[in-house]
């Protein structure tokens, strides 16, 4: 029977099973922005690390220079458009707090590292957006944090998971091109700090 696609279909993380293994992480406290991520982090395409190279076990990588106007949905549609439904379990586009705009960069993690490389062909050099940019995109990999586990950890207890957060500003997951809910936090979260725009 076939699954009808329809993106806002929660379903409990329980379904994932066993199948993603926490890893261990450490994360700071956010401050101004929905990311703890810094947008200098990860190995560059420069570097040679490009998802090529046989034996590669990684599967998170970071899009830099995104509109800001880009949105974590728009993203996800860009996607499923290219063909990457239902090839992704991780779509974080980090939000500035105080301005409600994205940050510039994102987060995808792939389900399986053999479709790296199609994820990077398809975005490095991208500059065709749904939002008005001259932004050209590079990939490269996610630094420190790899995989699904790790990041679920990392967001699972942060500031970005708060009740006041909008949702299209935290991290989202999906199996099978579905949205799935994020795990409950297993202590109290404390609210985003905003820094406060100063006056001209």
């Amino acid at each position: 029977q076939q699954m009808l696609y329809e993106p806002w279909m929660f379903m409990p993380y329980g379904a994932f099973g066993d199948c993603y293994t926490m890893q261990p992480a450490s994360w700071e406290e956010a401050s101004t922005a929905s990311g703890e991520h810094s947008p200098q982090e990860g190995s560059t395409v420069e570097d040679g690390s490009d998802g090529h190279a046989g034996g590669e076990w990684r599967t998170t990588v970071m899009l830099r220079s995104l509109p800001n106007t880009l949105t974590r949905e728009l993203l996800r549609q860009m996607l499923d458009d290219v063909g990457f439904y239902g090839m992704y379990d991780l779509v974080y586009l980090p939000v500035d707090f105080s301005t409600g705009t994205g940050l510039g960069y994102a987060f995808i993690n792939i389900t399986m590292p053999v479709l790296v490389p199609r994820i990077w062909e398809a975005f490095s050099g991208l500059s065709q957006w749904p939002v008005e940019s001259d932004k050209v995109c590079t990939v490269s990999w996610s630094d420190p944090h790899q995989g699904l586990g790790s990041h679920i950890e990392r967001y699972q207890n942060s500031p970005v998971m708060h009740q006041d957060v909008p949702d299209g500003w935290k991290p989202a997951l999906f199996m099978q091109g579905m949205r799935v809910e994020f795990p409950m936090p297993t202590k109290k979260i404390k609210a985003p700090k905003v820094r406060s725009k100063k006056a001209p």
